[in-house]
C-alpha cells in the first residue's frame, strides 16, 4: 500500500517530507509485485492458513469495501464539519457584500436565484476537490484503527513493526462481512448540519453589527437581514447536497478496488504505514476505557469525533505521494511545496489546458479541443466541468456515445444543469427519447425556469391527438350536455407533456413586505488570479502522456529565466466580487 496513506500527526515540513519520500519509496516498491509471483503473504503467519487463497481473497475484498464506505462516510461527516465553518465565517461576510449592493432584504428575496446558487456550486466543488485527498489520508488510518481495535478485541495478534494482517482475521470474517452489510444497508451519506455543533448564532451577530452603521436607523433592517442569512445557510446545505461524494477520492478509490491485492499484501502494507502512526499515539494519549470494543477510530462512536483536531481536515499535516511522484526526482521544484502548494499547481495546470481547448472551441477545431479537455481531465479529475467541455466538443462532432459518457462521469460528482442538458441532447440523437426526457425533467427539477428544457419536452411529447367519438360517447355526451353544471367544463384528458414537466415549488414567503430594490440584478463572480510562469516550468511545458511531468527536470535554479503571465478564475470565499447590473 503506497504511503499516502501513512501519518496524520502534525509535524514540520521538512520532517514531513521526508517520510513521505522514505514511504513512498519503501511501500510503493514492495507492492509491485507479479502477480503469479507472489511471496508468503507474511512472515508471522501460519503455512497452512496462507494457503487458502480464495479465503484470502474474499477478506480482502470485504476490507478494502469497508474502507470505501466509510470513507464516503467520513468525507460526508468532515465536509459538513466543513459547510458548518462556512455559514459561520464566510456567509455573514457574503450578505453582507450583497445587502450593500441590493439592499437588507435583496439576499432574502433572492436566496435562491441561479446567480448565487452558481456562485455556492463553484466554490463547493473546488473545495470538494481538495476534500477528497485530504479525507483519504484520515479515513483509512480511522478505518484500520478500527480493524485494529477489532482484531485486538478478539485476542488476533498484531505485529508491532508490520501491523495488522488480513489472514490473522479470517476466523473473523463472517464478522466483518456482517458489519459490511450493515454499511451497506445504510442509506447513502448526504450533507448535513453536524447535530454535535451548536447554533450559528454567532454569525448573526457578527453580521448584524457590521450592518448595524448602515441600516441602524432603518425600519426592520434586522428581520431582513437575518433573514437573508437563514435563507442563504439553507441554500448552501441544498446546493451541497447535488454533489455526490462517490465522485471524489478517486485515488483511494482506485486504489482500493483496481489496484487493491488480493493476495493478502494489500492488507500487509497498509498495517505497515499505520501500525506506527497508532501506537505513536496510543503511548502519547493512551488508549481510551472501552474504545478496543468500538468499530470506530474516531473513539466516540460512528457519529462522533474524538477532538476537534479530527474535524479540520484543512489544517492537518500529512504525508501525500502525488499521483506524479513516481516521475519526480528529489532536486525537483516541486519537492519543496506543500501539499496545497501542489493541489493548486496542478490546478493551474489543468486550467490552462482547459483555456486552450476554448480556444480550438472557438476556432471550430473540436477535436482539438476535445484532446484539450481530457488532458484538463487527467491532471484534475476531480473537477466536473471539464468533462462537461469535453461533452460539448463530442456534440459538435455527433458523437453522441462518448458525450454521454463524459457527462456520465460529470454527473457522478455533481447533478448540474448543463450535465443533464448535454447528457439528454446525446440521448436525443440517439433516439432514446424516454431517457432524454429523464434528464430534461432533471432539469427542471434543479432549475424550474429553465424555459429551453420546458420547449425541448413539448416537442418531445406533442399533444396526442382526441379519439374519434364513438356512438355510445356521443349519447352520452348529448346527454351530459343537457346538464347545466357539466355545460361548461373543459375537457380533462390528461396530456403526457405534464408527467415530464415537474410542478415547480412555490417560494417560501417573506416574513415582510418586499421592497423596489430587492428586484435588483446583482453579479457575483470570482476575482482572477494572474500568476508569472517561467515558460519551461515542467507544470507547464513538455508535459508527457497522461498529463505526466517528465521523469528528468532540472534543479529549482534553472528555472530563473522569462516568464508569462497567466490570468485564472480561481472560485473562493475569500476572493469575489458583487456588482449590480440594473435596478
Amino acid at each position: 500500500m503506497p504511503a499516502k496513506y501513512s501519518h496524520v500527526k502534525k509535524r514540520s515540513a521538512a520532517a514531513s517530507k521526508k517520510s513521505a519520500r522514505a514511504n513512498a519509496s519503501h511501500a510503493h516498491n514492495r507492492h509491485d509485485h507479479d502477480p503469479e509471483d507472489h511471496r508468503h503473504p507474511s512472515p508471522h503467519t501460519d503455512r497452512s492458513i496462507s494457503q487458502t487463497t480464495p479465503s484470502i481473497s474474499k477478506i480482502e475484498r470485504t476490507i478494502a469495501r469497508i474502507m470505501l464506505i466509510r470513507f464516503e462516510q467520513d468525507i460526508v461527516r468532515l465536509f459538513s464539519t466543513h459547510l458548518y465553518c462556512v455559514a459561520l465565517h464566510h456567509l455573514p461576510t457574503f450578505v453582507l457584500r450583497c445587502v450593500t449592493v441590493g439592499g437588507p432584504s435583496w439576499v432574502a428575496a433572492n436566496a435562491e436565484c441561479d446567480e448565487i446558487k452558481d456562485f455556492f456550486r463553484a466554490i463547493i466543488a473546488m473545495d470538494l476537490r481538495q476534500a477528497g485527498e485530504r479525507v483519504a489520508t484520515k479515513s483509512v488510518l480511522w478505518t484500520y484503527t478500527a480493524l485494529r481495535h477489532f482484531a485486538k478485541s478478539n485476542g488476533v495478534p498484531i505485529c508491532e513493526r508490520r501491523g495488522l494482517h488480513s489472514v490473522r482475521l479470517l476466523p473473523y470474517h463472517d464478522a466483518l462481512k456482517a458489519h459490511l452489510d450493515a454499511l451497506e444497508a445504510q442509506h447513502p451519506p448526504a450533507f448535513a448540519k453536524p447535530p454535535h455543533l451548536g447554533p450559528i448564532s454567532e454569525g448573526i451577530r457578527e453580521l448584524e453589527e457590521a450592518c448595524k452603521t448602515k441600516y441602524g436607523k432603518g425600519p426592520d433592517w434586522r428581520a431582513r437581514v437575518r433573514e437573508g442569512y437563514d435563507r442563504a445557510c439553507a441554500t448552501l446545505w441544498d446546493v451541497a447536497c447535488e454533489f455526490d461524494v462517490r465522485g471524489y477520492g478517486l485515488v483511494l478509490r482506485e486504489k482500493l478496488t483496481s489496484k487493491w491485492c488480493e493476495c493478502g499484501c494489500s492488507t500487509e502494507h497498509l498495517g505497515e504505514v499505520c501500525e506506527r502512526t497508532v501506537r505513536l499515539e496510543e503511548e502519547e494519549s493512551g488508549v481510551r476505557s472501552g474504545k478496543e470494543r468500538e468499530w470506530d477510530g474516531r473513539g466516540s462512536g460512528v457519529s462522533g469525533w474524538g477532538t476537534e483536531e479530527e474535524e479540520d481536515m484543512w489544517e492537518v499535516d500529512f504525508d501525500f505521494v502525488n499521483t506524479l511522484a513516481e516521475t519526480k526526482s528529489e532536486s525537483s521544484l516541486e519537492s519543496d511545496m506543500t501539499i496545497a502548494e501542489l493541489m493548486e499547481w496542478r490546478y493551474l495546470r489543468a486550467e490552462r489546458e482547459k483555456e486552450q481547448g476554448n480556444a480550438a472551441f472557438k476556432k471550430g477545431d473540436f477535436a482539438e479541443a476535445a484532446e484539450r479537455y481530457k488532458c484538463a481531465y487527467r491532471i484534475e479529475p476531480e473537477i466536473p466541468h471539464y468533462q462537461l467541455n469535453l461533452a460539448a466538443a463530442y456534440l459538435k462532432m455527433n458523437e453522441f456515445i462518448e458525450a454521454e459518457k463524459a457527462c456520465d462521469i460529470t454527473l457522478g460528482q455533481h447533478r448540474s444543469v448543463k450535465g443533464h442538458w448535454r447528457r439528454a441532447q446525446a440521448r436525443k440523437a440517439q433516439g432514446r427519447i424516454e431517457d432524454a426526457l429523464k434528464d430534461l425533467r432533471a432539469v427542471l427539477h434543479l432549475q424550474p425556469s429553465n424555459g429551453e428544457a420546458i420547449a425541448e419536452i413539448m416537442a418531445l411529447c406533442p399533444p396526442e391527438p382526441p379519439d374519434e367519438p364513438t356512438a355510445s360517447s356521443a349519447s352520452a355526451s348529448a346527454s351530459s350536455s343537457s346538464s347545466p353544471s357539466s355545460s361548461s367544463s373543459p375537457s380533462t384528458a390528461p396530456d403526457r407533456r405534464s408527467s415530464w414537466i415537474p410542478t415547480p415549488k412555490r417560494p417560501k414567503s417573506l416574513p415582510f413586505a418586499r421592497s423596489t430594490m430587492d428586484a435588483r440584478k446583482l453579479k457575483i463572480s470570482a476575482l482572477p488570479i494572474t500568476v508569472d510562469i517561467p515558460i519551461d516550468f515542467p507544470f507547464f511545458a513538455g508535459t508527457g502522456e497522461g498529463g505526466r511531468i517528465p521523469p528528468k527536470m532540472p534543479p529549482p535554479g534553472a528555472y530563473m529565466g522569462r516568464t508569462v503571465p497567466q490570468t485564472f478564475a480561481y472560485p473562493s470565499w475569500a476572493r469575489y466580487m458583487v456588482q449590480r447590473i440594473s435596478d
